[in-house]
Order: C-alpha cells, then structure tokens, then sequence
C-alpha cells in the first residue's frame, strides 16, 4: 500500500540469455527479424506476449487513446513526441525493458549455489523426534505417526500439486504456505542461492543453552524492559544472567566475553563462517541505550492522520501450553481452548510479555519506520542521485519514500518465499514447544530423549518448574507456533529484508532527535532519553532484533531462527536491490549501506 502523501511529487543457457542481450543491442532492420524463419515458435509466442502487455500501457509513454464507434477496442493514436524533429522511440524503449530483465535474470542465475547443510536430526531419528511434526496426528508422548510425517515429505519431495492435498493432518489446522517457496521470483535472487548455518542439533549444548533462554524468557515475561540494564536491582534478571553464563555454549550478545543485564535477551545475527561454521555478530547500536528501539515508541505520521505507538497488551498470568494434553492437542493441530485476556487499556510496550504481544501480531512496523524516519528529518542516503540535483527530487517511482514502501511490501513477499524453503525444503526443524514436550517426558515419562544435560541442571527449568508447575515451555500464545517449522524464522526474515531496505534509502549515521523511554510510573506515557546519541541506522537493527528476539519472547522461535534469519532478509534486499538498479535511467553509483555485521557494502 501506498502511503506515501508526497509520492506523486517530488551455460547453454547462459549462451542463449547472452545471445538474446547481444541481438537486441544490434541495430533493427525490419520488425520481420522476430517473426522471420529463424525465430522459434517460442520466442515468438513470449515477444508477441511482451508486445500485448506493452502496448496496454501505451499511455504512459505518452499516447491518448480513442474508442472506435461502437466498438469496445481501445487502440492508441500514433502521436510523436518530438525534441528537434525526433519521435520517441517506442520499440528502443520496450527492447531496454526486455535486455534489463534477461541481465537480471542472467546476472541471478550465474550466483553459484551453496552448500545446504542441515544438522542431520531427521536422518538420525527414525522417530523424527529431532524434526517438526506439528499439525500432523502423534501418539500419546507426542511423537509423530511416521505415515503421516511421510506423506509430508513425499509432498515436499514431489513437488506436486496433489500429493500436498494428501498429507495426513492430525486435526483442524493447516499447514502455512509449504507450496510458497517454490513460487518463481521475477525479481531478485533464488532461495537456493542463499546460505544459512545449519541449526543447533537435538543432542547439542548449543541447543540446550537456546532452551534455557527460552524458559527465562517466559519466566521473565512480567518483567519491565527498563530492568535490563547493568544496574538492575531486579532478582530474576540477575538470575538468569547468573545461570546463561554457566552455559559452555551461548551465542547470544556478550560484554568482555559474559552476559549481562545489558545484553540480556538483546539481538545477534548468525552468518555462515567457513566449511560449515557460523559466524555470530551483534549489529551495530543493538547493545546501545534503551532496550527498545525508538521506531516502536514514536508516533507513525500517515498522511493527515497517525498511528500510535500505544498497543493491546496481554495481562499477566497468559501462559499456555503448561497442561500436557493441552500441549499435546496442539501438536496433533487442535486448538487450545484457552484465550488470552487482554488489558482494557493500551500502553507502550514496557515489558517482555509486550514486545512478545507485539511480535504475535504485529503492525505498521517497516512502512512506520520509513515514515517516521522521513518526519524526524533524516537526510536521504547520500547515493540517492536526487541529492545532489538542481532540478529534480524522486518520487514513488524511483528514489523517494514511495519506492522505498513498495520494495518494502515486495521484499517481505520474497523474504517468506526464501524463509519457507529453508523451512520446508532443507531444514524441517522442531519447535521449542516440542523440545520442552521432550523434557517433559523425560523427567515425567523417564523416556530417554536425548536431551542435553545443561538444560535439565538448569536453574530455569528448575524455576519453570516451580512456577508453573511444569517442565513444559510455557507459550505466550494459545495456538503456540504456526503450522510450519522453526528455522528459518519468516518474522525475522522479513525484518532483515526491511531494515536492510530502510538502511539503503536513508542516511544512517542521523541521531535521532528527541528519543524517549516510557515513564516507569505511567505506561501510557514517555518520558525523555538520556544518554548517549541514539542513530538511525542503530535504532533499525535494534527494530530488526527486537522483532526477532520477540518472537522468542512468545516461545515460538529459538534465537537461530531469528538470528540466521536476519542475514537471510539482508540477502534478499540486497539482491532486489541489485536488480532495481538495473532499470534506472539516473546516474546512480549504487546503494551504500552498513550490513548487520558492520561491514559497509554498496550494492
């Protein structure tokens, strides 16, 4: 949606797509040379294709058009417009727009494939304990019925359309979107093209220490964001810093190489290193001032009117999936029969519950951003060509707020696209919950799962335990995670691609003017930040983390979906970019911007 008030202002085959680019950039002797004998049935029916569309939207060329009498056929009028005695060359025009999309797609198609790693849980759990099997029918320990887990994979491994209409669902919910990913892009890069690190396995430390944050996160739930800070009087933030650092293995945001209060549940991003490795960086501005950013406290300007930052928030006490069977009705695709209950009176998000609710539903948030960056006065990024121009500014065609807002809608399409297939076509991961059913029947059940050690000794359990009366991961949600597996996170991916896309229109290093915290004593309120400068490009990777972690907040994602997911979003806008530059007739140098691991690219 628009939303822009000033938009209207201011191989062989590879032989074949580069003999394509070369033919069109001959000179043309006659329109016979696309229909002549050496053109193929094929090429003439996608030319003859091309030629309809284009003469459709003759008019915005420049052409008027009239109507024969009684006739229903629109044709255009052949009128020149002319600059010394010279026509617009419509064909020249209409053959531009066909050599940029076969560079596009040449330039795509020649990123090599990388290698697709998984961590090896579904081949080595006949039972699939290790894999997501969520909305399938499962026994009473809540492992899956394999012919129904197979008529999954025998979808995803066909492909086809039927098979996907026969999988063996256990109740009443559906599978979300497994045929989207192998939808084809016109634009920007191929999901199989982009590399994520394998996620942590079952059996791993570095999975364990992902489940202990999770349950301080859901024991943390009523805790105010405010308290995570270095000089917090708060026990329960002191405890679970204390025991995430008895961890071997903890990937989250460190100082001087230890958690603190500051870095406490704050964002990261993971990377693939060499081999196989991850590369885990913490962007920059995430770890500094407030642990909000500012872009979920201020008032987003839309047009006439505003959207405030004020949101629906859940009351304390809304945990679900506690109870057994409850849990285990989810997993077979019920439904819990519990809701949540709402605050009658909507405030700032102050607390971990609030940014989880945030997460859970979401709203404005990246066409916010882009508006509430335009309004505080944020300069243009310095490469945007009408920054330099007498005469002319941009508009919702190129360089302005406008375009910037349909790359963010198509980039959140591409980002799910290139999510699922992670999701679906490689990873098939279980979620938290059913990692918390694991350990349930282990302590309850004494089943053998193999569960890591360091989450069963673990101080959140134990108070997990004591505080809900279970070993299960409590759920902010009632229907707890969607029918689709954890890694990669969709949420997250769309945030990288989003505040990637923010970061190449805007200028970054801007300090945000005026920043505020919600006053302690009134929720309904700010009051002023103090403390040191807050940027733009700081505050949109803390937007991007803050949306990932608070999903985890929810207890529906471990911290590697969001964080390899982050650098899966920054992939695919950095690729729309690519090819967005293609088709503009500015003198443009190109998008320069700071990626999530600080490094500077210009795309």
């Amino acid at each position: 949606m628009q939303v822009d008030p000033n938009s209207h202002e201011g191989s062989e085959q590879d032989t074949q797509a580069n003999s394509e680019i070369n033919k069109l950039k001959q000179p043309r002797v006659a329109s016979k040379r696309f229909f002549g004998s050496h053109a193929s049935r094929r090429s003439f029916l996608g030319r003859a294709g091309l030629f309809s569309a284009a003469s459709v939207v003759t008019g915005v060329l420049g052409s008027t058009f009239s109507s024969k009498n009684g006739g229903d056929v629109v044709q255009a009028q052949n009128i020149k417009r002319q600059y010394n005695n010279r026509p617009f060359d419509y064909r020249r025009f209409v053959d531009k727009a066909y050599r940029v999309r076969l560079e596009a797609a040449a330039l795509e198609r020649n990123i090599p494939i990388p290698a697709h790693p998984t961590n090896g849980d579904e081949e080595r759990y006949p039972n699939k304990i290790g894999s997501d099997s969520r909305g399938l029918p499962h026994n009473e320990r809540g492992e899956v019925k394999l012919e129904a887990y197979n008529s999954l994979t025998k979808a995803l491994t066909t492909q086809n359309p039927n098979d996907f209409e026969n999988i063996i669902l256990g109740g009443t919910r559906k599978l979300v979107n497994p045929q989207g990913p192998l939808a084809i892009s016109l634009e920007g890069i191929n999901a199989a093209q982009i590399a994520v690190p394998p996620p942590p396995a079952l059996a791993s430390a570095g999975r364990a220490a992902e489940a202990v944050e999770l349950y301080w996160q859901a024991l943390l739930r009523d805790v105010p964001l405010s308290k995570f800070q270095n000089n917090t009087d708060n026990p329960k933030v002191l405890a679970a810093v204390e025991d995430l650092n008895r961890l071997s293995v903890f990937r989250g945001p460190k100082q001087n190489g230890r958690v603190t209060p500051q870095t406490l549940f704050r964002g990261s991003v993971n990377y693939v290193g060499s081999g196989s490795s991850t590369r885990y960086v913490t962007p920059p501005g995430v770890l500094d001032g407030p642990y909000l950013s500012q872009f979920l406290l201020l008032t987003i300007p839309w047009g006439t009117q505003s959207v405030s930052p004020l949101i629906r928030t859940a009351l304390p006490g809304n945990d679900f999936l506690i109870n057994f069977q409850e849990w285990l009705t989810v997993q077979n695709g019920g439904s819990s029969a519990k809701t949540i209950q709402y605050d009658p009176k909507n405030r700032y998000i102050v607390t971990v519950r609030d940014l989880g609710e945030y997460a859970h539903i979401g709203g404005p948030t990246y066409v916010g951003a882009s508006l509430i960056i335009n309004s505080i006065g944020t300069p243009l990024n310095l490469g945007n060509p009408y920054v330099r121009s007498n005469t002319q500014v941009g508009s919702a065609a190129t360089f302005a707020v406008g375009h910037l807002q349909a790359l963010l809608n198509l980039g959140t399409s591409r980002a799910i696209r290139a999510s699922y297939w992670q999701k679906y076509y490689v990873h098939r991961i279980l979620r938290p919950e059913a990692y918390g059913g694991l350990i349930y029947n282990n302590i309850v059940n004494k089943t053998q799962y193999p569960i890591n050690s360091e989450v069963l000794n673990s101080k959140a359990l134990a108070d997990t335990f004591s505080t809900f009366g279970t070993y299960l991961l409590p759920q902010a949600y009632p229907e707890a995670s969607p029918i689709h597996s954890s890694y990669t996170g969709g949420a997250a991916a769309n945030a990288g691609v989003n505040i990637t896309l923010l970061k190449a229109f805007f200028d970054e290093n801007f300090v945000i003017p005026s920043p505020v915290v919600p006053d302690p004593q009134d929720p309904t309120k700010v009051i002023p930040y103090s403390g040191p400068p807050l940027t733009v490009g700081g505050e949109l990777n803390k937007l991007a983390t803050n949306y990932a972690i608070g999903r985890g907040h929810g207890g529906i994602h471990w911290r590697s979906d969001g964080s390899a997911s982050l650098a899966l979003g920054e992939e695919v806008a950095i690729s729309l970019l690519r090819d967005e530059r293609l088709g503009y007739n500015e003198i443009f140098n190109g998008f320069t911007f700071t990626k999530f691991d600080g490094t500077r690219v210009t795309v």
